[in-house]
Formats: C-alpha cells, sequence, structure tokens
C-alpha cells in the first residue's frame, strides 16, 4: 500500500505556482519525494554545509589576502613582527588577522570548516561503506565521493600553504620533495610547479588560483552530480519495518525534509563559528614567515594529511642507483603507496564485491554492518591501516609526551603497520559473527522475560517471548548466504572454469562459510508490506 496525498501545506504551495507558472508537474513530482530517516544520513548533509561555509567565509578572505611571494618589510599591528622582512602573502594573513574587522574570525571559521568538510566526507563514506550502500545502482556516487575526498586533501593542503608562514613553507617542502622523488619525470614535475629552484616565487600565485577557482570548480561539479544521482536513484535506506527494496518510506521533501535541513545547516553554521570565536586553530603569527632553513618544533599537518606524515616518519632510509640515478624510495614509496592502496582499493571493491558474490541485484536497503562481516573487517582493517599511520606522524610527540624512545615508537609503527591491519580484520569478522549468532538466537527463541517458570518435575526457566515487532523487522533483513552455482550442471557436464574462475570460487567460499543464518522458525509470522514498483510511503 502506499499513501500519496500531500500535506495541505504542499498543495497551497504547488497551487499558488501553477496559477503563475502554468504546468507543476515537475514540482508536484519532487515536492513529494519521500526522503527515509536515520541519524547517519546527516553526515553527507554536514559535509554539505560545510562546503558552503567554506564558499562563503573564502569569498571575505580573498578581497584582502595578496597572493605574493614579493619580499616586503612588515608594519602592520602586530609588534612583533615590526620590521621583519617577510611575503605579501604573509603579511597579507596578518593584516586579515590583526587589522580587517572580523577577519581572523573569518579565518578561523574557514580553517574549521576546511576540517569539518573533510571529517563529515570521511565519515560520511564510511557509513556508505560498512552499511553497502554503495552497491548497484550506486557505485558512480561511490566513485564521485572517492573523487571529492581526494579533491578535499589537496584543497586543504594548497590551503594552508598559502599564507607562507614556517609551518605551511616546511608542508610545501615535503611536498616539494615528494613530487621530485618520482623517477624520470619528478625533477621536471617539480620545476614546472615551483617555476625554479625551492621555494621560487610562483608557487603561492599558483597555488592561490588552484584553491579558489579549479579545485571549487571541480568540486562543485562533482557535488552536483552527486546529488542529482542521488536525487534521481533515491536515497538508501536502513532496514526498519515497512522498507522493502521496492518502497520508500519516510519523511516528505516538503515540508519536513526542507525544514529539517535548513536547521541542519544553521547547527553547522553556529558549531563552526563557535569553534571559530573561541578555539585557536593556526595561528601563524606565532610561527613567524617562512626560512628554508628553519623548522618549528614539533608541527604538524592538519588531520587529513598525517597519514603521509606517518608514512614519510616511519619508513626506513631506502635508496637504489641505476644507471647514475638515485630514487629515493624512502619518499617515493610514502608517497605513493599508502594513499593508493586505500584508495584504489575503495574504488574496486564495489565491484569486485559483486563479482565474488555473484550479485548483480540493485539494493535500496542497507545492510547492518555485522550482516556483512567480510567486508566490515575489511573496512576496519583499512581504518586501523590509515590510523596507524596516522599517529605515526606524530611519533616525535608521542615520545616526548609518554617519555619514550623516538627509536622505539618508530619501531613500533613499522611492527604495527603491517600487523594491526590483519588483527583489526580477525577480531572484526569474530564479532560480526558472534552478533549474528545473537541476532539467530533472538530470533529462533525469543528474548528473556525475566519470568522464571518451574515445570512439575521441579524444574526452573526462564520463559522467552517473541521480539517486538520492529526488532524483528530488523534482525530478519539480513540476507543469509547465497550458494554458489554448482560446478556441475543438470546433465552433469562439469561447468567451465580456468584460473579467474577457480579464483573466483575460492573468494566466494571464503566470503560465505561461515555466515550464520537468521531465519524464523515456522511457528512464527513474519509480517510485510506488498507493493509496487518504486512505490512510496509517507510518515505521518
Amino acid at each position: 500500500m502506499s499513501d500519496t496525498t500531500a500535506p495541505k501545506a504542499v498543495e497551497g504551495t504547488l497551487g499558488f505556482i501553477d496559477e503563475r507558472l502554468g504546468s507543476t508537474t515537475f514540482f508536484r513530482r519532487n515536492v513529494k519525494k519521500v526522503f527515509p530517516d536515520h541519524w547517519s544520513f546527516m553526515l553527507g548533509e554536514i559535509a554539505l554545509y560545510s562546503f558552503v561555509i567554506l564558499l562563503l567565509t573564502g569569498t571575505f578572505l580573498t578581497l584582502w589576502f595578496k597572493p605574493s611571494m614579493v619580499e616586503v618589510v612588515y608594519d602592520g599591528s602586530y609588534t612583533n613582527l615590526q620590521g621583519v622582512t617577510m611575503s605579501e602573502a604573509y603579511a597579507s594573513t596578518l593584516h586579515i588577522s590583526f587589522d580587517v574587522r572580523g577577519g581572523l574570525l573569518m579565518r578561523q571559521i574557514h580553517h574549521w570548516a576546511a576540517i569539518l568538510f573533510m571529517a563529515s566526507i570521511l565519515a560520511h563514506m564510511l557509513r556508505v561503506f560498512f552499511t553497502g550502500a554503495y552497491r548497484k545502482p550506486r557505485e558512480l556516487n561511490w566513485l564521485i565521493g572517492l573523487g571529492m575526498f581526494t579533491l578535499g586533501i589537496l584543497e586543504g593542503l594548497f590551503g594552508y600553504s598559502l599564507p607562507d608562514d614556517l609551518l605551511s613553507g616546511t608542508g610545501l617542502r615535503i611536498t616539494q620533495g615528494v613530487a621530485e622523488s618520482i623517477p624520470v619525470v619528478g625533477t621536471y614535475i617539480y620545476m614546472f610547479l615551483f617555476g625554479g629552484e625551492f621555494p621560487g616565487q610562483d608557487i603561492i600565485p599558483r597555488l592561490y588560483m588552484l584553491h579558489i577557482l579549479l579545485i571549487p570548480g571541480l568540486l562543485l561539479g562533482l557535488i552536483t552530480a552527486h546529488m542529482m544521482i542521488m536525487w534521481h536513484q533515491k536515497h538508501t535506506a536502513m532496514p526498519v519495518k515497512h522498507q522493502t527494496e521496492k518502497q520508500v518510506y519516510g519523511y516528505p521533501f516538503y515540508p519536513v525534509f526542507m525544514a529539517k535541513t535548513g536547521a541542519y545547516f544553521l547547527f553547522t553554521f553556529g558549531v563552526t563559528a563557535l569553534f571559530g570565536a573561541f578555539v585557536q586553530i593556526n595561528p601563524v603569527w606565532l610561527y613567524g614567515p617562512y626560512d628554508p632553513g628553519a623548522i618549528s618544533s614539533g608541527s604538524q599537518p592538519d588531520w587529513y594529511m598525517g597519514f603521509l606524515e606517518g608514512a614519510l616518519r616511519i619508513m626506513p632510509g631506502w635508496e637504489i642507483t641505476a644507471w647514475g640515478h638515485t630514487v629515493s624510495l624512502n619518499v617515493l614509496i610514502p608517497a605513493l603507496v599508502p594513499l593508493g592502496i586505500i584508495m584504489t582499493g575503495a574504488a574496486l571493491w564495489p565491484f569486485v564485491e559483486a563479482w565474488v558474490t555473484g550479485d548483480k541485484r540493485q539494493h535500496h536497503v542497507n545492510d547492518r554492518p555485522r550482516n556483512a562481516p567480510v567486508r566490515t573487517a575489511t573496512g576496519m582493517a583499512a581504518v586501523t591501516f590509515y590510523g596507524l599511520l596516522w599517529l605515526g606522524g606524530a611519533n616525535d610527540i608521542l615520545a616526548e609526551r609518554f617519555h619514550i624512545s623516538l627509536f622505539a615508537t618508530t619501531w613500533f609503527f613499522r611492527v604495527t603497520f603491517f600487523v594491526g591491519p590483519v588483527l583489526a580484520f580477525i577480531i572484526t569478522k569474530r564479532i560480526c559473527l558472534g552478533l549474528q549468532r545473537k541476532d539467530a538466537g533472538i530470533v529462533g527463541h525469543g528474548v528473556e522475560s525475566g519470568v522464571i517458570l518451574m515445570s512439575p518435575d521441579g524444574k526452573f526457566s526462564e520463559r522467552h517471548e517473541p521480539a517486538r515487532e520492529e526488532e524483528r523487522a530488523v534482525l530478519l533483513s539480513k540476507e543469509n548466504a547465497r550458494p554458489e552455482a554448482p560446478e556441475r550442471d543438470a546433465q552433469g557436464i562439469p561447468a567451465a572454469k580456468g584460473p579467474i574462475g577457480h579464483l573466483r570460487s575460492r573468494l566466494n567460499r571464503a566470503w560465505t562459510f561461515d555466515d550464520v543464518p537468521v531465519e524464523e522458525h515456522e511457528h512464527g509470522g513474519h509480517e510485510a508490506i506488498e507493493s509496487g514498483e518504486g512505490s512510496e510511503q509517507v510518515k505521518r
């Protein structure tokens, strides 16, 4: 069954538009579009709102920032640096911070919004991965999300490099070393990017144009495509009562969803404004202008660049020389391999999973993470891999704060870099299987009631009661492992399998062999709502 009656507020608005603009078929079809309701769906919205805040505050900052490396003598309000020679970029950053009304607040809101943007994208992508929301037909949107995350890393790197202070200059020096480590073409890339020997005079103007024009334009295009695809395919939903693969159960876009999303935007803006006003971030005046011969103690990049810092710090000093050329593996491998493993693996995962499981169906209802133990365990292994690199980037700070040897911390991360993801995979998979067994017990035997019964022969037992209807619907949303196609057809003829086919069979068995069926016994009832293809049900 479905309910397509629109609220009076919707009909009134549509009538107003129809009387003045003619046909409102498009509006009538879309303002009643149903959106499922779950707190985790807000993560993607936070990323969108953070991007809007970045555009607004970034526009303000461009009015006063000067992307120039021409040297000037500072004579602004910050007395500690008066008379110091610095670039115009750094001097204009100090001017924004101390002389422009509201400038420091805007700088800090901009920086906090950038951190929130990256954090919410990562959290949103983890939610999508662990619930299987990337499956057919949403593989393209998954790839778009990975592209946005990669562009966000570059945008953040270029953004905090613009002030030309000592901390950002150190990050640029690492960028130059990474570019130069690429065999054959590295020197050309480095010279092209910097316009000459490091640091040169061109890098800040070039990063500025990339930061305010090219990458924001690409992000805006990808966000638009992401939203259009999501709107066309409809949002995925969590397994709840009444929710099926063919029925969307939730709230209408207007007025409920619009009111909620407007409130979320104001809340996001309020949080970033509070952080910008009361929590100091990136105090460039304390670092001083960039000097290639100096480095600040305990310098750390923004959190989303921590994996590169950690990979560089724990990598042994390996170099090879061939045909008169030195290849710096201690820079090349950390720069390309860790992020390459994570991003390439994430991009290929939807297609690998569909190939291994043979699942070519469309999915609109998400999985519970416990019901896909291999996927969940792989995701936790990747999180552990990323997190250990992130912590390794602070090995000197950890050594200093906990009074342990820097040598010991470095070797600890070198070992756990390989061991940690494996342990995370094994432990997570066992936890998922244990939770599946718990769910199977609830469905098969009910939940404990706390009522003790005594049988005629004097034995005591606890009475179990059936799970609530809503809980049972969630538990029974698990799809039990689908058997692999038989190796022989109905005539007993062996199916043709090459090396790839045998590999797929082995992976399929590893994927499903320890699956725990969650099924309702024959005496139980399972109520479902049958509805037509693409129907929607609106919550009242």
